[in-house]
C-alpha cells in the first residue's frame, strides 16, 4: 500500500470505486522496497480522495500561521522609543512593556533611539522584519513629521501598521517657579512687554512640544525664542536657563507636585483629573487645544494574527485597574480600540498638525 493512503483510506477507496467511475487522479509515490531501476509506483485515487488530500495540504499554511501566532513571542521584543529616557513616550512605553512581558512571557525591552525628531527610531521599525519583534511607540511626532520632512526614507502611514492606541495626555504649559507670571493672561502680558526675551524650550525642532508652543504663539501673537533640545529640557527649565516648556504631563507631573515647577495651564479642551486645579489654555485663548497621544505600531506586512494578539493584550492592559490608575496619575485619558480606529486617529492628527507646520513655516533642523 502507498504510504500516502492509510488503512482507513482503503475503505474510503472501496466506497469511491462506486461513485468515481472514470474520474481518477494519479499520484506517484515512493516505495521503500522498490528495486533499483524500477519506476515509482502510480497510485490511483478517486476524485473524493484527491480533493480530501488537496484540501489538507492547502490548510497546512493557515494552520502553521495560527500556531506561529499563538506561540508568539518566543524571544525578546524591542519597543523602539524615538525620544530620550524619562520623556513621556518613554514612561508610557515602560509601563506597557512591563505589562506585555508579564502577559506574554517574554521581555519587551525598551530601546531609546532619539534624534531627527523621532525619525531615527521610526525608520528602524519601518525597515525591520515584519515579524513582531521590533515595534514602535508611536506619538504625534510621527504625524507631524509627515509634513515637516520632505525626503524621509519611509512613509509613516504606509510603512507602519497601527496596532493599538493607548492614551492621550495634555501638555502642561510650565515655568520655573521664579518666573514672574502665574497665569496665562499674566504670561501673555509679560511676553508682549518683553518680546523676544522669553526662551521657549522643546524636546526638538518640530516635535509635539515645539508645535504646541508654536500654536500658542500663533494664537496669542507673542514672540518667544525657540530653544530646541536633543534630550529632556527639564534640567534647563529647573535651572532657569529657559523660561517655559509645553511638556507632556507624564514627564512633568512629579516636578509640579513637588513644587519644583509651576503649571500655568494644560493644553486640552478640559481640565485634567491629575491636576484639577490647573485651568486650560482654552479658558483664556478660545479654540486652543493640543494633546499628546501614544500607541503601538509595527512594520507593514506584519501578520494579522500578531497585530490582533498585541491589540488584545494592550486593550486588556487598559481595562486593568492598576494600569488605569497609573495612566490616570500621569494625566492620561485611555484610548482603547481597534487597529482601524488607531489608524483614523493618526490620519486626523497628520492633517491637523500639517496645518500648523505650514502656517508657522516650521522647518526641520
Amino acid at each position: 500500500m502507498s504510504p500516502l493512503i492509510s488503512s482507513s483510506d482503503s475503505a474510503v477507496g472501496k466506497h469511491c470505486e462506486f461513485h468515481c467511475h472514470t474520474s481518477h487522479h494519479y499520484v506517484f509515490t515512493r516505495n521503500a522496497r522498490r528495486p533499483r531501476g524500477k519506476p515509482m509506483m502510480k497510485t490511483k485515487l478517486c476524485r473524493r480522495q484527491f480533493l480530501h488530500l488537496a484540501a489538507g495540504a492547502t490548510a497546512l499554511p493557515a494552520v502553521s500561521r495560527i500556531a506561529w501566532a499563538q506561540a508568539y513571542p518566543t524571544r525578546p521584543v524591542r519597543i523602539i522609543v524615538g525620544g530620550p529616557p524619562a520623556g513621556g513616550a518613554d514612561i508610557v512605553a515602560r509601563l506597557m512593556g512591563q505589562w506585555l512581558s508579564e502577559r506574554l512571557g517574554q521581555p519587551f525591552v525598551i530601546e531609546n533611539r532619539p534624534g531627527a525628531g523621532t525619525n531615527i527610531g521610526t525608520e528602524a521599525v519601518a525597515k525591520a522584519p515584519p515579524d513582531g519583534y521590533t515595534i514602535l511607540l508611536a506619538t504625534p511626532a510621527n504625524a507631524i513629521n509627515a509634513t515637516l520632512y520632505d525626503n524621509l526614507n519611509f512613509n509613516f502611514i504606509r510603512d507602519i501598521a497601527p496596532v493599538a492606541s493607548i492614551a492621550h495626555v495634555p501638555f502642561v504649559m510650565e515655568v520655573n517657579p521664579t518666573f514672574p507670571a502665574k497665569t496665562v493672561p499674566e504670561f501673555i502680558a509679560y511676553a508682549k512687554a518683553n518680546p523676544g526675551k522669553i526662551n521657549m524650550a522643546s524636546a526638538g525642532n518640530g516635535l509635539p512640544t515645539h508645535v504646541a508652543g508654536e500654536l500658542f504663539k500663533m494664537m496669542t501673537g507673542v514672540n518667544m525664542v525657540h530653544v530646541p533640545h536633543r534630550g529632556d529640557p527639564h534640567p534647563d527649565l529647573l535651572a532657569g536657563h529657559v523660561h517655559v516648556y509645553f511638556s507632556p504631563m507624564p514627564a512633568s507631573i512629579e516636578y509640579i507636585r513637588a513644587g519644583k515647577l509651576r503649571a500655568i495651564a494644560v493644553t486640552t479642551a478640559t481640565r485634567s483629573d491629575a491636576l484639577p486645579d490647573i485651568p486650560t489654555i482654552g479658558d483664556f485663548v478660545p479654540g486652543y487645544e493640543a494633546s499628546a497621544w501614544f500607541g503601538i505600531g509595527v512594520p507593514r506586512n506584519t501578520r494579522a494574527e500578531i497585530v490582533e494578539k498585541l491589540n488584545k493584550e494592550i486593550n486588556a492592559a487598559l481595562a486593568d485597574p492598576k494600569i488605569k490608575a497609573k495612566l490616570a496619575e500621569l494625566g492620561g485619558t485611555l484610548l482603547p480600540g481597534s487597529p482601524a480606529e488607531f489608524g483614523k486617529l493618526i490620519a486626523a492628527e497628520t492633517e491637523t498638525w500639517g496645518k500648523v507646520i505650514r502656517a508657522a513655516n516650521i522647518k526641520p533642523e
